[in-house]
């Protein structure tokens, strides 16, 4: 009796479905239409998000990693499809995210000849993913499966590209016993490493932790709240990490940001004890290694990250814990109070001035400000924000609060055009969740036209879109280099609410607060999606501060 055959891409969409996958985001090509095809009829366990621009589709499978814990997926066709995903990709790559990039090649029997469309993805790939890697044999696809998954997961998570020959696809293969589904590993933390720590939290007097990073759980998120409240230790997040701690809850001291925050600048100048939970201590976040000098830093840190190789590489620790964030902060959480009557007055002093930081009126007459500040009295504690990379996103930062897991999605890469194709990752991977995405000008035009897939796919997105009519952050710089002579900064800009209602969205174009709010309520209100415009005075560079 002959055994079961099945074609290699029904195959693979198999593999995918019995990992959780539950969305691919891409562009279709002609390099992988068996795949297209085995997606026919499934759409109640796996569904296609049809993108515009697959650097878009990348980003949004990037997104939609960061909320699910599983590896986003992304489908893309060869050559210029490839090549427009590498920024999805280095997205995923700096932000250590679980991404998964299927790349249709050519056919098997025309490799190495520079056939339509050809290039060695090992080599174009090789330093922002993982692994690498193309599938010639069919019926080794669930190996290969299997092990880009486990890679995109384990030790620090990030991006794992596998080239799919367009002939293997339609390859008839055995079809192979059903495969396991496959947990995020754990990495418990060295027990005589956890008691060196608690010896040196008890000796401290002026301890921070700094929590970032990627392959955070809502366990792990948890249990570094408990772990703060019962030593009383006061809480910073590195760049773009604000979702890893309740903006609102009084251990939250504030994020270390692009830009130097003063107040956090001289705290951390005056630690005696770091204690850095899956940050890799980047250049943003040390103001160009300046706030903590490597490769010695003068404070106790402690570095607890998930891969070996990485502790050290820059800053070398005085205690090191290879332990995923989840397993160390579970372990810490369950330990009895150390001293915290100690920090008690310093974790409450840096919340103080984390909160008049964050209050509108430290920056008088910003109505920007009020703004951002109004989204945290009508909005839902679990809603989220999507942004890419402007000067926009100072506002956003600093005066909306974070206030669930998962709630911040914006590139620590700083990359333009984020912000909306996220939005898509997470409208998809979150449908009960309310979604906004944030952007300047020039960071939405780069992405602008995913507009069209949000209202495809009938999702339910607000898009903030702050216009200033110039690259903003670029501009900033430049005047600071170069005083008066504008080069390459300045845009011309379409009509946004035509734009937007071209595609069948909803818009408005606010001048004042009242207007503001009446626009977010009916946004809210009506569902769907939705386009905010907010001119901007092109004098003004950040909350507080203005071009003379």
């Amino acid at each position: 009796m002959s055994s079961k055959k099945i074609r290699a891409a029904d195959h693979l969409v198999d593999q995918l479905v019995a990992q959780g996958i539950e969305h691919l985001y891409g562009v279709p090509g002609e390099s992988f239409l068996p795949v297209l095809d085995a997606l026919h009829g499934r759409e109640d366990q796996i569904r296609f998000i049809t993108c515009r621009q697959e650097g878009g589709a990348a980003m949004a499978a990037d997104a939609n990693g960061k909320q699910t814990g599983r590896p986003g997926v992304c489908f893309v066709t060869r050559g210029p499809g490839a090549t427009n995903a590498s920024a999805g990709v280095h997205v995923a790559f700096q932000d250590s995210t679980p991404m998964i990039l299927f790349i249709g090649q050519v056919a098997r029997d025309m490799v190495e000849r520079e056939a339509f469309q050809e290039m060695d993805y090992r080599r174009m790939f090789g330093q922002m993913a993982k692994w690498v890697a193309q599938i010639d044999d069919a019926s080794r696809l669930q190996e290969y499966v299997s092990r880009a998954v486990r890679t995109a997961l384990s030790g620090r998570p990030g991006p794992v590209v596998l080239a799919l020959p367009e002939d293997m696809l339609y390859d008839e293969i055995e079809a192979p016993a059903p495969p396991a589904y496959i947990e995020s590993p754990r990495y418990n933390p060295a027990p005589d490493a956890l008691e060196q720590l608690k010896i040196r939290l008890a000796k401290a007097e002026r301890p921070l932790v700094m929590a970032g990073g990627g392959g955070w759980t809502r366990k792990g998120i948890e249990a570094l709240q408990k772990f703060a409240e019962t030593q009383g230790l006061p809480v910073t997040v590195s760049l773009r990490s604000q979702g890893l701690m309740n903006n609102d809850h009084p251990n939250y001291v504030g994020h270390f940001n692009v830009g130097a925050t003063p107040y956090l600048a001289t705290a951390l100048a005056e630690t005696d004890l770091l204690i850095a939970i899956g940050p890799r201590l980047g250049e943003m976040t040390t103001q160009g290694y300046s706030l903590l000098k490597p490769p010695v830093p003068s404070l106790y840190l402690v570095h607890v990250f998930p891969a070996g190789e990485e502790i050290g590489r820059v800053y070398e620790p005085a205690l090191s814990l290879v332990s995923d964030t989840e397993s160390f902060c579970r372990a810490a959480a369950e330990w009895q109070p150390i001293a915290p009557e100690k920090f008690h007055e310093r974790c409450q002093a840096l919340r103080h001035e984390c909160e008049t930081y964050r209050n509108p009126a430290s920056v008088r007459g910003d109505e920007l400000a009020t703004y951002f500040s109004h989204l945290n009295d009508v909005l839902p504690v679990d809603a989220v924000f999507c942004n890419g990379a402007g000067n926009y996103s100072a506002w956003l930062h600093r005066f909306v609060s974070y206030r669930s897991a998962s709630s911040q999605l914006a590139p620590t890469s700083g990359s333009m055009g984020y912000g909306l194709p996220a939005a898509l990752g997470a409208a998809t991977a979150s449908p009960n969740r309310e979604v906004f995405a944030f952007a300047g000008d020039g960071c939405f035009m780069m992405t602008c036209q995913e507009l069209a897939t949000a209202c495809h796919h009938q999702l339910n997105v607000t898009i903030f879109v702050i216009d200033n009519s110039r690259f903003g952050t670029i501009r900033a710089h430049q005047e600071r280099e170069y005083p008066n002579r504008i080069s390459g900064t300045m845009l011309t800009n379409p009509d946004f609410c035509r734009f937007a209602e071209s595609f069948g969205a909803g818009s408005a174009r606010v001048e004042n607060l009242e207007e503001f709010k009446s626009a977010v309520a009916e946004a809210r209100e009506r569902g769907g999606v939705n386009l905010i415009e907010i001119p901007q005075d092109q004098f003004v560079l950040a909350p507080g501060k203005r071009l003379a």
